[in-house]
């Protein structure tokens, strides 16, 4: 029986046109219905986030398909296998206490048997507990987080004091103290990315390095590194915005979201040795980060990746969605432009207009100028006429 302390509703949200969409609806369906019929408390739905764009920005979605388990008022991400059974698991492992107590020690073996990494906060009330399921807030996303008493541990485990952050893994254990707990948060994870179909020598390889490592080396890089293999590189795309090569290894910085790519090929186990320790002593060189040329980088990216998801599922559609408006913005500015020549015109006519009624008025001053000459002429001559007269009176 579940006994949750909060609601919870895990929410897919998903783009009518998307691709990737409409291969998980019939996974989505069935995860709806295994928990239903599993009576879990924890609420399965999707939504159109084209229809609802401000909720789906309200909640920091970029690309489609997304997931995201609503708890109380925090949204948890899920970056898993889009599986049935993966989204199950982590929808109940979210959901549920953020730190499970393990009363006894069938309880214990019962789950050490169940999961291949276990981290157990053993003790009273203390800072460290504190500080413990401050970590656990963010990782749950990713494994399970208990707490035991002292008598509840495996007869081969012992404590130098008290209270301690306990991991177990491959049949022994580590212990985290106080001081070194946050790199629970900032370690480095070193992944060969591979392609598990594929049997070839440079897949089964790069594999087979990362196991010895860290198997052999445990020692050495237990405390800052963590290992393991993926198969196929697109998530590890989408992280690093790029498009890796498989098979290839990786190294993620969890707390700063830098990586490390290797300068050479890893052909052997020192050679991957050398490559994890020149990113110890800082020697090889980070790659991108949290920076605000990275996020307009992962805005830019997050475009152009959904822009190739539309028009890969449905060209035609992709056609209309973008075609459309730079049709619309482009009529918009032909008819500016358009505006602005007729403009132009128009001011040059009406100038020319002016120009030609100023040139008539002229003329036509012109025309009474030569009429007021003509009349002065026509008053001389016949002021000279009757002057003429009086001068043949005088000689009568």
């Amino acid at each position: 029986m579940h006994s949750f302390q909060t609601w919870a509703f895990i929410l897919k949200f998903y783009a009518p046109w998307c691709g990737h969409c409409k291969k998980l609806e019939p996974v989505w369906n069935e995860v709806g219905t295994e928990m239903r019929n599993m009576g879990s408390p924890v609420k399965v739905g999707k939504m159109d986030a084209t229809s609802f764009s401000s909720i789906a920005s309200e909640f920091g979605v970029r690309g489609y398909p997304t997931i995201k388990l609503l708890k109380g008022d925090l949204a948890y991400n899920y970056r898993g296998p889009r599986t049935k059974d993966d989204i199950i698991e982590f929808a109940n492992r979210v959901a549920g206490p953020l730190i499970r107590p393990l009363p006894s020690q069938h309880m214990f073996e019962h789950v050490q048997k169940r999961h291949r990494v276990l981290f157990v906060y053993v003790g009273g009330e203390s800072p460290l507990k504190e500080k413990y399921i401050e970590v656990a807030s963010e990782l749950i996303v990713y494994t399970y987080f208990f707490s035991a008493s002292e008598d509840v541990l495996p007869e081969y485990v012992t404590l130098p004091e008290l209270p301690a952050v306990m991991v177990f893994k491959d049949g022994t254990y580590f212990v985290y103290d106080g001081k070194i707990l946050f790199l629970i948060l900032g370690k480095l994870v070193a992944i060969a990315v591979i392609d598990d179909k594929n049997s070839s020598v440079e897949h089964t390889r790069l594999k087979s390095i990362i196991q010895e490592v860290a198997r052999d080396y445990r020692d050495h890089f237990h405390r800052d590194f963590q290992f393991g293999h993926m198969d196929g590189n697109d998530y590890i795309n989408s992280l690093l915005m790029d498009d890796l090569t498989i098979p290839t290894i990786v190294v993620l910085n969890t707390s700063n979201q830098q990586y490390f790519l290797p300068d050479r090929h890893i052909e052997s186990t020192e050679d991957m040795v050398q490559f994890i320790n020149n990113i110890l002593d800082g020697t090889a060189e980070a790659q991108g980060g949290d920076g605000l040329l990275q996020r307009i980088k992962r805005i830019i990216y997050d475009a152009k990746s959904t822009i190739v998801s539309v028009f890969k599922s449905s060209p035609l559609l992709g056609c209309f969605l973008f075609g459309l408006p730079l049709g619309v913005i482009s009529i918009m500015c032909y008819g500016i432009c358009t505006a602005d020549t007729e403009g132009e015109v128009f001011e040059h006519e009406g100038a020319k207009k002016e120009s030609g009624d100023r040139e008539l008025t002229d003329e036509g001053s012109e025309e009474e100028q030569e009429e007021e000459k003509n009349g002065k002429y026509t008053e001389l001559s016949d002021g000279e006429l009757k002057q003429k007269d009086i001068m043949e009176k005088k000689k009568d």
